[in-house]
Order: C-alpha cells, then structure tokens, then sequence
C-alpha cells in the first residue's frame, strides 16, 4: 500500500502529526493520503502518562479544543510538592523554593489515552487513515539507503516462527515521508539512530521508569484539581527520582513514581520502591480505604535538550518521546511531542509545495525546530538533569531554582551527563542489601496481580519477542556479577531465575510484558532487545 505519509505511532506527536498534515492538506485543497500504524488493540491502549497536560500545543492544532469536547475536564487548582525526609515525614517546600517549571497554573489532570482516543477521531474526520493492532516490525529502505516505509509484522507464527493456520503476512506500507512516533525507545528509532549516525556528537540519552495506578478515594478525601509532587523517600542516596499523586475528576487519584534508570545498586526493585512510597503518610492518607483500579509503567527518555538526535534522516522524521523531546525539569512531555510533530508536518508539506516527490533528508526540519517555542523550552532547561545527577538533589535542586526563577534557565553553563545509564550498575557483592516488605495487599500488592490490572494480553504461540544476543549471558554474567537485576528491574515479573532439576535456569515470561522497554536500556550486558510482538499484544489500558 502505496501513501505520501506513514506515521508509525498513535500516541501524541503521531496522531498530531497527521491532524496537521491533513489541515494543511485542506488549506491548500491538496489531496493528501495519511495512514498511521498503532501496536496497540486501539488507540491508547498503550498509553501510560501522569499526567498533567500543558494544552499549548494542542491550543495551536484546535484552538477550538473545548468545543470540539476534547477531555481536559479537570484544571489544576494546587500546586504542593514536598520534601520527603524519612519514611513517616515530609516538608512542603514554599512556591519561592521551587524552579518555575514546576507550577501547574493553566495546566490539566487528563488521562492522555483518552486524549489520543480524542485525537484520533479528529485525524480520522480529517482523513487520516488508522490501523490499531499492526506493529511496524520493520523499516523499509530504497535502494538508494533512504527510508521508504515500514513493514508490518507477521501474524500466526508459531514460537519457531513458523506460519500457523493462522498466518496472515505483514503489509508494505511505501511512503514518501515517514515519521516514528513510537514513543521512548522506539526499536526502530534505535535502529535509524545507530544506522544514520543521528547521535553523533550528543550526550547519551538518559531514561527513568514511571509508575502509575489509578485509585477509585473516599469522596471526603479528594481535592480535585490538586497536584502533589515530592522528592526524596523512599529512594536511597545516589538514586534519582521523585513520586506524584494527581486529585484527577470521578473521585479518582493517579499515582505513581518514577525512578532513574541510571541508579547503582542491583539489588534495587523499582516496581518494590513504589510500593513502599505509597505508604508514606503523605501519600496513604488518600489512599487509605480506597480501591485500586489500574496498573501500569512505561520508560520515559530524560536526557533533554543535550541528548537529542538529529531528527531527519533521508525520507524520514523522529519525533516525540522517539528523539527524546520530553522536558523533564516540567515532568512534561505531551505538549512538547506534540509541537515536534506539528512541525514534522509543516516540514512535510512546505517540501510537497516544491514538486518533492519524497525521500530526501528535510533538514528544513531542524531550522524549523529551532525557530519554535519547543526549542527555547528545552534549551532554557537543558542543565535540570545534568546537574541534578552531578550535584545531588540538594545543591542541584538549588541550582535549577536560581536558574530557572531568576535566569529563565540563560545561566551561561552547559553542564552534561556523558555517562550510560546501563553502565551504573555496582557488582552485586559490593552493594548493599535491600530489604523490602511483603505487600499488605491494601496500599502496597505483587507485580503478577498488578500485571492483571493492566490488561495484558499476549497470543502464547508466536515468537518471542524479548530477543537475547546472548542466552548464556544472563547466567554466565549477570547473575554472576550483578544478581541478574532484570529479575528486579522488570515491572511486570517477565524475567525470573528458576530452580530446576537441571539447575538454575533464566526463564522468559513474555506474556507478562507491559512494554515498558526498562529491559532493552537497563541490561548491563545490553543483551535484551525488545521488538514487537503480534498487533494488539501487550497492555489494554483504560483510562491512563
């Protein structure tokens, strides 16, 4: 199937991308064929946010927003972040203390898979085509080395591989420009990154992964509209990161944690840590008699501004969470792949205005992300994580509260973070024990009952898609030096260590996945290497 654009993820920047195509389309009463490609059973299905939205890109694609009956429902009313110093305190730090970045005021507690839900039925009046439920398993390259589409992936493959009764083989999408969206560590912008060199030159890309459930409250304890941030516990010395909890409407809390994936200590679990955060009294007062209702984590890129690729490649574009174009020192970044994709249209459609019959490198693309409100952004915080993994939580929070409240973040410095997260890792022998408590099933519960919340779901008979470079490095080398940390660093319980009666053995629960993606950037050995599994696998989530 032959279209001038294929967009290769319905999250935001994708289905923003193709909204402003089709607008320029119509503006120039230009016939435009736009089809985008979504893994998920619908779209949203794989969305995982906080998430409080700052509307100004959207502002920009409708202004008509609101009448057109988009789901901001729920404005930010309080702004409270606090300081959590042990396991039972916390201070609220004054508004004066705090990098501006941080206030809320005009923002919105949404569920952005409800919004993709929302711009996916503007795209499609507009004429986009969307097919949930076809993964782009693979890219598509012209002779002449230039992308030229993606292919979708295989159905009805047995775990060999082989074609079942079932089989229905992948599709050939062709474009003339094709933009991956695909969100944080996308496997084919890993690809296109390393085979056009699009990192050349840049800090490495740092990532942290997010927690979130979503909590039906005692009416008499919900404040909506409120929006409370913190710092500090229960996260160890020399592990980054910081918790959440979003007042959102219908009596609900979102609540979550996200934790750097640059932290040493193997013997850390992640999915535990959050656990134990929710029942800290500042936390659990909300909770408490309350009734959880949805599970969920997702990797999230935080490198900034200092880690983003080159966007362009020859008859393609990446953006969104795909270049990493979040804006961690808002703990935002909707808003920001949304501009990014905006910008890939225009981009698009001022070469089809020249007789571009496709499949060039649109370097016009990056003088149009620098011209934009998106890139001063990120370029006014570019030194938040920087510092915050130089410095410390303390003297590095001060200094983006200086920066950022005073300066506007024009402090003339560049600070940078040339470390890899998967290189942080202590040997498990020189790390200290980490204890944590079994689940009281009220606040704190397993991963296999959370796994359940999530609404994963894969087909069983069909190929991994966890692939291991190595299957004798888990055992001969992870769990040798580092305790096989993917035991711990997991969220879904995917990898175990099994006894068996012929020994220890690494076992792959694939099914289990949440394509969160932690395994694929935290593996110390870099041996994992996560790819699509059949269309519609993974979680089906409601309303995150």
């Amino acid at each position: 199937m032959e279209f001038d654009v294929v967009i290769v993820g319905a999250g935001p920047s994708g289905l923003a991308t193709a909204c402003r195509l089709m607008q320029l389309a119509q503006e120039k009463e230009q016939e435009l064929m736009v089809c985008v490609v979504e893994k998920g059973s619908e779209v949203g299905a794989h969305i995982l946010s906080g998430a409080v939205f700052e509307p100004r890109a959207l502002n920009e694609l409708f202004p008509d927003w609101k009448d057109k009956g988009a789901p901001l429902n729920t404005e930010v009313k309080g702004d409270d972040i606090y300081l959590l110093n042990s396991e039972s305190n916390g201070i609220k730090l004054p508004g004066f203390s705090v990098p501006k970045t941080m206030h809320n005021e005009g923002n919105y507690i949404v569920s952005m898979g409800n919004v993709c839900r929302w711009l996916a039925e503007q795209a499609e009046q507009l004429g986009v085509e969307i097919f949930p439920g076809f993964p782009a398993h693979s890219v598509i390259y012209n002779d002449d080395g230039s992308v030229g589409g993606v292919i979708t992936g295989d159905m009805g493959l047995d775990q060999e591989g082989n074609p079942k009764d079932s089989f229905e083989p992948g599709m050939e999408l062709r474009a003339k420009y094709t933009v991956f969206a695909e969100g944080c560590r996308g496997h084919l912008g890993k690809e296109l990154i390393e085979k056009f060199e699009l990192d050349a030159g840049k800090s490495p890309q740092h990532y942290g992964i997010g927690f979130k459930e979503i909590w039906d409250i005692d009416p008499e304890k919900h404040q909506e509209g409120l929006v409370i941030h913190t710092a500090g516990w229960p996260l160890e010395k020399g592990t980054t990161g910081g918790g959440y909890l979003y007042h959102a409407e219908n009596n609900q809390v979102f609540v979550g944690i996200i934790i750097d994936l640059n932290y040493s200590n193997p013997h850390l679990n992640p999915f535990e840590e959050f656990q134990r955060y929710k029942h800290h009294p500042k936390i659990s007062q909300y909770l408490e008699g309350g009734k959880r209702v949805s599970y969920g984590a997702r990797a999230l890129s935080k490198g900034g501004f200092n880690s983003l690729p080159k966007m362009t490649m020859p008859g393609a574009i990446m953006v969104g969470c795909d270049a990493g174009t979040i804006n961690y020192a808002k703990i935002k970044g909707n808003h920001t792949a949304m501009k990014s994709g905006m910008l890939a249209a225009e981009t698009i459609m001022s070469a089809f205005a020249t007789g571009d019959e496709g499949c060039q490198d649109l370097t016009a693309y990056t003088d149009n992300f620098k011209a934009s409100w998106l890139y001063d952004e990120l370029y006014n915080t570019r030194n938040f994580g920087p510092v915050m993994h130089k410095f410390g939580m303390y003297i590095g929070g001060a200094y983006n509260m200086v920066d950022q409240n005073f300066f506007g973040g024009k402090l003339p410095f560049n600070f940078k973070d040339e470390s890899l997260d998967h290189e942080q890792l202590k040997l498990a022998s020189d790390a200290p024990m980490i204890n944590y408590s079994k689940p009281d099933n009220k606040l704190s519960f397993d991963r296999l009952s959370s796994v359940f919340l999530s609404n994963t779901n894969h087909e069983e008979e069909q190929p991994c898609h966890l692939k291991l470079a190595d299957a004798s490095i888990p055992m001969t080398v992870n769990l040798a030096k580092y305790a096989e940390p993917a035991q711990r660093y997991c969220p879904a319980g995917v990898y175990e260590i099994q006894n068996t009666e012929e020994g220890d053995k690494f076992v792959i629960n694939a099914q289990n996945c949440i394509h969160c993606k932690t395994c694929d950037i935290k593996d110390p050995s870099q041996n994992i290497t996560w790819v699509t599994p059949e269309g519609t696998g993974g979680p089906n989530y409601p309303n995150m």
